[in-house]
């Protein structure tokens, strides 16, 4: 349905798996606690419970890993569930719940509804009865789902859009920070909201990327995501292909050279092929470094130093991840420590996350708990 490679589809179906299977340890862990009053012979008590009826919305670029990680948690914590996913991916989503259902979930407790998010997610948005919604999709409709939530009086926790830098410093292992960069852009075909679209490069390493990042890209395998020696699968649909396209016109526009691809391809397979597209000579300023694209487009933003290369990363309305590669133990630990991202990856792509920690971001990226790990307890339940 959603055009992943058949590599990156079997290790999306594996993380959900793993997401249930720490879920389920979870329920064991779910503990309280007993303290004396400050009043003689009085003791409290404080214990968590599940809010109740809990609305998830998810997107379609991970249609089974998404919904996992949402349905999992608020099922470990004692919670029912209204699922809408998006309406390009209803086979995933129908089949998670089929699983879930036939492994022995009580009617009534999981339930799947279909259809245009501005009439099933309005409908949930406006019902009264339920009282959490966890969201994933864009920023417009993100704030719509805060807005009526607020009317609702309800809890809602917000994952959105990102603008993900990764800075590639003069002392970076060049083979290192291309893998990182490549895999981090271009990868699910870019249609990650942890994928690296600016890569913020110092002077004195950055011909030398630049070149190895068209060589690399020459050589990336784009074609039928079910054949095992592809690499970079369809665009998802027209639509995405056109915003794809769309951003590709406005970057040049904007005065950004489009140093390699951005065409589309035709293959025996039917569906939406591009070219992964690379621009040089942008500026931070430019629309293709602040807005989302959501597509196999990476700009390079070329900078003089270390501190101008972590000014430009945190220059951004989102704050999901960002990455370095460096082999300065120095300039690594301070980019940690003050990279605006709620994620922060060395000599790592952007895009790679582990599912026991916790997910999430900040600025204009997240809102609200975050999802993951044992902090997803902060989300779907209620301290009483």
């Amino acid at each position: 349905e959603e055009g992943k490679t058949l590599a990156e589809g079997v290790g999306e179906t594996i993380r959900a798996a793993q997401l249930f299977d720490f879920f389920a340890g979870e329920t064991l862990r779910l503990s309280g606690e007993m303290v004396p009053s400050v009043r003689p012979g009085v003791g409290v008590e404080m214990t968590r419970e599940g809010v109740g009826v809990v609305g998830i919305i998810t997107p379609w670029n991970f249609p089974i890993a998404i919904p996992a990680w949402k349905i999992a948690p608020a099922l470990a914590y004692g919670n029912t569930i209204v699922f809408k996913p998006a309406e390009l991916v209803p086979e995933s989503a129908w089949t998670i719940v089929d699983i879930l259902h036939r492994a022995g979930l009580p009617k009534g407790v999981l339930n799947l509804v279909m259809g245009k998010g501005s009439v099933v997610g309005q409908a949930m948005l406006d019902s009264p009865d339920v009282n959490a919604i966890s969201f994933t999709g864009s920023v417009g409709t993100g704030k719509r789902v805060a807005a009526a939530s607020v009317e609702h009086m309800r809890k809602f926790q917000l994952e959105m859009g990102g603008k993900n830098p990764l800075v590639v410093l003069d002392d970076a292992d060049l083979a290192v920070a291309v893998d990182c960069a490549v895999n981090g852009a271009y990868f699910s075909t870019g249609q990650r909201c942890t994928a690296s679209s600016r890569l913020i490069v110092t002077d004195g390493i950055h011909d030398r990327f630049v070149e190895a990042m068209k060589e690399r890209l020459d050589k990336l395998v784009i074609g039928d995501a079910l054949d095992a020696k592809t690499q970079i699968g369809p665009v998802v649909d027209q639509t995405q292909l056109k915003q794809d396209e769309d951003y590709i016109a406005i970057g040049r526009q904007e005065g950004a050279e489009l140093a390699f691809g951005g065409e589309r391809l035709e293959r025996e397979t039917p569906g939406f092929y591009l070219r992964p597209a690379l621009f040089l000579g942008s500026t931070n300023a430019m629309r293709i470094s602040r807005e989302e694209i959501f597509g196999p487009v990476a700009n390079v933003i070329r900078v003089k130093d270390y501190d101008e290369a972590l000014a430009v990363a945190n220059d951004t309305p989102f704050g999901l991840t960002s990455g370095i590669c460096t082999t300065s133990l120095k300039h690594a630990t301070h980019f940690k420590r003050n990279s605006e991202a709620g994620m922060v990856m060395v000599n790592l792509p952007t895009a790679g996350v582990d599912f026991h920690v916790p997910f999430g971001g900040r600025k204009g990226s997240s809102y609200g708990p975050r999802e993951q790990g044992r902090y997803a307890m902060e989300f779907y339940t209620t301290v009483k």
